[in-house]
């Protein structure tokens, strides 16, 4: 019986556990991706990349999630158009213009997807176009037409080596008060197949996401199908990107796209499987990591702020109140003078919108430099003023708060108020 039940043990093995790995370059991590970032002419004061270009070599299934601010940029109603039928192949991307509220704005967006199939060989409605910068500002052709072949012969050639290919050159074109690139890639397996997802993001100021927060770029070589693609990406937005705060304004340009080109091989996903989970928790590592970096480079910031409530009746209040806290203006400048003033967490908790209960609260202030108790069941408690001080110094400070009312947990992400906002708001256009 006993050499019986070890063959039997022989013939099962073990269930492997899902590896998720981050690795480096970003959009051009997935196979059959390249990408790069130039300079122009959108930005006139000075010669940095201001035009990016993500191209497949092959259509992929594609998705976006967009601002729900009235006022749209007339780039996403290009794009928006273009992704009706689930399919796309490249992102142009200018910054230091949004084209938003500019009189030949459509025009120019129509014609900027023209100009970039005709040098990639692909056509119009295969290309998403998306810009980012000044709001009401005239936005002429002129450097799209003397950019993009320049663009296009890059990501082309696949010239790992040239100068403005990559990742990071992308990253670098889109980015407008950012002060560095944001970027991530995983890998992962499906099956047999290696796969990778990998984004770059910009954003620093106008944050408060009603979708998304800035401009993502997530490319994947997973194959999926497009209206899944879809509900996934709008799902975790929800989680990730919804759930950070610079300064409460929303922007009209937010867009978030996805590619998926299928190049890794495996089978198919066209329904919610175990394969479907894989690729999601894949995609959310992806976004949550590019949400942080996105929170921490908040205008002026000197400080990433995380706020994670357990213990809500439900979900979405869990949500709500994990992103009016970081959102508090008074938690904001507490966390950038390093004061453990607890009362205006609670405060935030207190006027956050739904049913739940406030008489049993506890938080707690956590860092590099450890972890401090400051307020229990809702009432002061006595704790150590100098070591409150010293976790407060750290970059990442992590509020957790507590309702003892229920199973429901969520994170939210955004980052100190200083002085230094004023300033960069106060001479944007100057």
């Amino acid at each position: 019986m006993a050499t019986a039940t070890k063959t039997a043990e022989k013939k099962t093995p073990a269930k492997k556990t899902q590896q998720f790995k981050y690795i480096k370059n970003g959009v051009c991590a997935p196979k059959g991706f390249h990408a790069t970032g130039i300079h122009a002419g959108f930005k006139h004061r000075s010669k940095k990349r201001d035009l990016a270009l993500i191209f497949s070599e092959v259509p992929c299934s594609a998705a976006g999630v967009y601002t729900t601010n009235k006022v749209q940029g007339s780039a996403i109603i290009v794009t928006k158009e273009h992704l009706k039928g689930g399919k796309a192949q490249a992102v142009i991307v200018n910054s230091g213009n949004a084209n938003t509220c500019a009189a030949n704005g459509l025009e120019i967006a129509m014609q900027t997807c023209k100009l970039t199939g005709d040098a990639l060989g692909i056509t119009a409605e295969d290309v998403l176009v998306c810009s980012t910068g000044v709001i009401g500002k005239p936005l002429s052709i002129g450097p799209f037409e003397a950019g993009i072949p320049k663009a296009a012969k890059v990501v082309l050639t696949g010239d790992k080596k040239a100068k403005d290919y990559g990742s990071d050159a992308a990253c670098e074109a889109i980015r407008t008060t950012d002060t560095f690139n944001k970027e991530v890639a995983v890998s992962f397996k499906i099956g047999e197949k290696t796969c990778h997802i990998g984004g770059i993001a910009k954003g620093s100021g106008m944050i408060n996401p009603q979708m998304a927060t800035m401009l993502g770029f997530i490319t994947t070589d997973v194959a999926i199908d497009s209206n899944l693609l879809r509900e996934c990406l709008k799902e975790d937005i929800n989680h990730s990107f919804n759930q950070i705060s610079i300064d409460g304004d929303t922007s009209t340009n937010d867009t978030v796209v996805i590619l998926a080109n299928g190049k890794a091989g495996n089978k198919r996903i066209t329904s919610e499987n175990a394969e479907f989970d894989i690729f999601a928790k894949a995609l959310n590592l992806v976004t949550v990591n590019l949400a942080k970096k996105l929170a921490r480079d908040g205008e002026g910031a000197t400080k990433l702020i995380e706020c994670r409530v357990s213990g809500a009746p439900k979900d979405d209040i869990a949500m709500t109140i994990s992103k009016t806290v970081i959102q508090s203006d008074l938690v904001k400048t507490a966390i950038f003078g390093s004061d453990a003033n607890w009362g205006r967490v609670l405060c935030a908790v207190g006027y956050s919108p739904g049913t739940f209960n406030v008489d049993n609260v506890d938080v707690v202030l956590r860092s590099k430099a450890g972890d401090l108790s400051v307020c229990k069941g809702s009432k002061d408690i006595d704790f150590d003023e100098v070591k409150a001080k010293k976790i407060l110094g750290e970059e990442h400070i992590t509020i957790l708060v507590n309702l003892h009312d229920g199973m429901a947990e969520a994170e939210a992400y955004g980052c100190d108020l200083t002085y230094g906002y004023v300033k960069i708001n106060g001479m944007y256009r100057t």
